[in-house]
């Protein structure tokens, strides 16, 4: 035998070995059984199908939790904001905070808030 023939029975056994092994790889799935791998494809498949409705859910609840509407307690402006969040009034621009579902004034430390209350008078004659 020549070295060249040499090389290309070398070339052919390495090939050979090539289809052996996916042969062999071939009968140890079908002797362990693709069940498994067709059940997992199908797993992901629904994680992936449910993951955005649960995501849209989770959303929806959030928001449910945390966004606030309410009036104003200056001008009752009725307003949006997010629980626990400073915002500030767009209809006259006073800065509130949201607290349990509710837009309280954000007031300096020893200011008092108070209501002005309308009181109807009435005039006595002296005569």
């Amino acid at each position: 035998m020549n070295q060249n023939s040499l090389n290309n029975l070398q070339l052919s056994i390495t090939g050979f070995g090539r289809i052996l092994t996916i042969i062999g790889f071939a009968w140890l799935l079908a002797a362990l059984g693709l069940g498994w791998l067709v059940k997992s494809f199908f797993v992901l498949l629904a994680l992936l199908m449910l993951a955005p409705i649960v995501a849209f859910l989770g959303f929806r609840w959030w928001l449910r939790k945390n966004v606030v509407q309410d009036a104003c307690p200056v001008c009752s402006h009725e307003s949006t904001g997010f629980n626990g969040a400073a915002i500030q009034c767009p209809n006259c621009g006073e800065a509130l905070q949201v607290e349990h579902g509710h837009f309280k004034r954000m007031t300096l430390a020893g200011t008092i808030d108070v209501d002005a209350v309308e009181v109807s008078a009435t005039t006595i004659d002296d005569g």
